[in-house]
């Protein structure tokens, strides 16, 4: 894995850049660099042919100077620690700036969910909170849903972590199906503080939303809200869309609900007889007004950086643009919203979803929406002030790295309050 594919490197590189900008106490910065706690765990899990196999898990707490950590949970058969290190210190910032109590973690196993029963889904995600029992809980870690994890597997999970303490705990996860302490509006609140932000972005580029043409490389759950969000909310038009296996575009539009039939039938975007074939790279570099990467990591580097014709990046997956690509993107006058800004409705959801289960008092949709829309609008607001502040100063920063300095510098101020440094 060289430097500019490796996501924790990346990270780093990112933090360095706004510590340098804002003129980080080199103390704080020495500390923010590297995590404060990791945990590697082995489960062994008895597979339905008899045979005991044992996986290899992460739980990365990255900071907690704000308050307990919070991040998702991935089971993916290439999970890695620097994957897991990145998402963590991303984690912290994106808490930060979104200003809600919360650090960052983040945790992994190391498994193909695809080749495995129900039963041995359930049988290790057991074994994970067992492994980890004594590192989480509401008040310190608490754990959430994210790539191949989902509310059913966070309902297993809180379950085992009771029964490890004894008592109703509901609060040590959040993404819980809704019958067992979830919250409304969780599961699309990621896609949709994604959308809040397009909104204020168009604003302040004046561009009028009702005639963007989108292209999103992605088709999960934050790609598939987008999709329907862009056209319900904004009447967009979607013109390019991808999964794993490639993309379609038609230029004049796609039809959403045809497109949503043919993949919950279970079929690849690739075989798809509408529009013409595009690759994922050659989506990113498509003639359009927003683009949307909300798949992995790394999709958008040096080499690709200066093709990209986007006016709007909204960056709904984590780590899509590397730190080589963010100086060509800038010059070329790409309005690139970083990552840890538009996909933290996810966190701000899960948030909503911990206090209800802390207070238990349970919130309408319709109150969780708005209170996501004030957060998230503030943060956007918050970024672009930065930002101007600083050209005004003489220095002509990118949204990335003002938003970097609004995160940094409030959880640096917490560690030097709570005697850190």
């Amino acid at each position: 894995m060289s430097d500019e594919t490796n996501p924790f490197k990346n990270a780093q590189k990112q933090l360095d850049t706004a510590a340098e900008v804002m003129g980080l106490d080199r103390n704080a910065h020495a500390i923010l660099r590297e995590p404060e706690r990791e945990i590697h765990v082995h489960i062994p899990v008895r597979m339905d042919s008899g045979q005991t196999k044992v996986l290899e898990g992460f739980r990365v707490q990255y900071n907690d100077a704000r308050g307990p950590f919070k991040g998702g949970i991935r089971f993916h058969p290439k999970e890695n620690i620097d994957t897991v290190r990145a998402l963590a210190a991303w984690m912290t910032w994106k808490c930060s700036l979104a200003n809600i109590p919360f650090g960052g973690g983040k945790g992994g196993i190391v498994f193909d969910p695809k080749s495995v029963s129900e039963r041995e889904m359930e049988a290790i995600s057991r074994g994970y909170i067992r492994a980890i029992g004594k590192f989480i809980g509401p008040e310190v870690d608490i754990p959430a849903p994210d790539v191949y994890t989902t509310p059913q597997i966070m309902a297993w999970m809180a379950d085992e972590y009771q029964k490890l303490v004894g008592h109703n705990a509901p609060g040590v996860v959040t993404g819980k199906p809704l019958e067992v302490g979830g919250s409304e509006g969780r599961f699309d609140s990621t896609a949709l503080g994604g959308m809040y932000v397009l909104r204020e972005a168009a604003k302040y580029k004046k561009i009028d939303l009702k005639k963007a043409r989108i292209a999103i490389q992605g088709f999960g759950n934050a790609g598939r809200y987008a999709l329907e969000l862009s056209k319900s909310m904004f009447g967009s038009k979607v013109v390019a869309i991808s999964d794993s296996s490639g993309g379609v575009y038609d230029p004049n539009g796609l039809d959403i609900e045809k497109l949503e039939r043919y993949k919950d039938s279970g079929k690849e975007l690739k075989n798809y007889a509408v529009g013409e074939k595009v690759g994922n790279e050659k989506l990113l570099e498509l003639d359009v007004d927003v683009l949307i990467p909300a798949a992995i990591e790394n999709q958008i580097t040096k080499d690709n950086a200066g093709k990209i014709k986007a006016k709007i990046l909204l960056e709904l997956a984590n780590g899509p643009v590397t730190p080589e690509a963010d100086p060509i993107l800038f010059e070329n006058g790409v309005f690139d919203l970083p990552d840890f800004l538009v996909n933290s409705g996810g966190v701000i959801g899960s948030y909503f979803e911990w206090v209800q289960n802390l207070y238990n008092y349970y919130w309408t949709r319709e109150e969780v929406y708005g209170k996501l829309d004030k957060i998230i609008s503030k943060s956007f607001k918050d970024t672009i002030d930065t930002q101007n502040a600083y050209k005004a100063k003489g220095k002509s920063i990118d949204p990335r790295t003002a938003a970097y300095i609004i995160a940094i510098d409030r959880v640096s101020k917490a560690m030097k309050l709570r005697g850190w440094y």
